[in-house]
């Protein structure tokens, strides 16, 4: 595995859109953002084609390649911030020169659809990412000093540190009106399968990485330690497809060298309760290391 340099004050990070365009976040959101990232003595440039925008909500695989292209051919660059997630990374995989990855290791961090990506990284130029916020996620007002210090923790800071909970947390539609939120308490993590376990992290959206079984892209779960979240698009649905999308992962060549999984927290929408989590789980032979996060909406 390649792990990249860590960013230092006065790097140059690139804002990339390889799956929703740029062109859909707020200017106010983007400022925010902009100020959070040169508060850690960062500077912000944004990819070429970043604000194309067609009827996908994306722009051209070709646009988006030469984005990635241009990031990891530019030597004043020394990480990417993805945009936000969407639906379509997915496309650009066999358009992705692996070498040039390979030869020229980056930052690159993001979450959601770009799973596929990251993944992808991994295992055909052994690139590890890291799976942290969006350049969006850092426009947020409020609630965001945790996902700031670990994300300084993560890409800036060399010393090995501990993964704490954080003391609150929220799951609502925060960009529609930064002002009016309400905090709860975080009870921290449940284990279900308690046990030690030690490998190599790999994961992120559950639906997205599976997108990528049976493919050259999919990357070994030989003593991986597996983290999975998903995202409610059907509230009628959530819990069944989660249950559906877990099991296929189980079903993948290798599994049985997996040491542990964790699960993130499931938005309040998606109704999952730990009674139900626990009864998908029980239909399952898993690792020892199981770890969910406990607290989970209650109705």
């Amino acid at each position: 595995m390649i792990i990249p340099r860590k960013l230092r004050k006065g790097d140059e990070v690139r804002v990339i859109a390889p799956a929703r365009s740029l062109s859909i976040i707020e200017k106010n959101q983007r400022n925010i953002a902009i100020k959070n990232l040169e508060k850690l003595g960062l500077k912000v440039t944004f990819s070429k084609h970043g604000e194309e925008k067609d009827e996908f909500l994306s722009s051209s695989i070709q646009s988006r390649v030469e984005d990635l292209r241009a990031a990891f051919e530019d030597k004043s660059v020394k990480g990417m911030l993805t945009v936000i997630g969407g639906f379509n990374s997915n496309q650009l995989l066999r358009y992705l020169d692996y070498t040039l990855i390979k030869k020229n290791p980056k930052i690159l961090c993001g979450y959601s659809d770009i799973t596929a990506l990251q993944n992808a990284f991994l295992r055909k130029a052994g690139l590890v990412t890291y799976s942290g916020p969006h350049f969006s996620t850092l426009g947020m007002i409020k609630g965001n000093e945790y996902t700031l210090e670990y994300f300084k923790k993560c890409v800036m800071e060399e010393s090995p540190f501990e993964v704490r909970s954080s003391e609150e947390w929220i799951d609502d539609e925060w960009y529609k009106d930064q002002e009016n939120r309400i905090f709860r308490k975080n009870e921290g993590i449940i284990v279900m399968h308690e046990g030690k376990c030690k490998g190599n992290i790999i994961g992120g959206n559950l639906c997205t990485l599976n997108l990528l079984q049976g493919t050259e892209y999919m990357p070994s779960l030989k003593d991986a330690v597996i983290f999975v979240e998903d995202c409610v698009e059907s509230q009628e649905t959530f819990i069944i497809n989660f249950d559906r999308d877990l099991q296929s992962l189980i079903h993948q060549p290798g599994f049985e060298q997996v040491r542990g999984i964790v699960i993130g927290r499931f938005e309040s929408k998606s109704e999952m309760t730990i009674d139900k989590l626990k009864k998908i789980i029980e239909t399952k032979k898993l690792p020892s290391g199981f770890i969910v996060q406990k607290r989970i909406a209650e109705k």
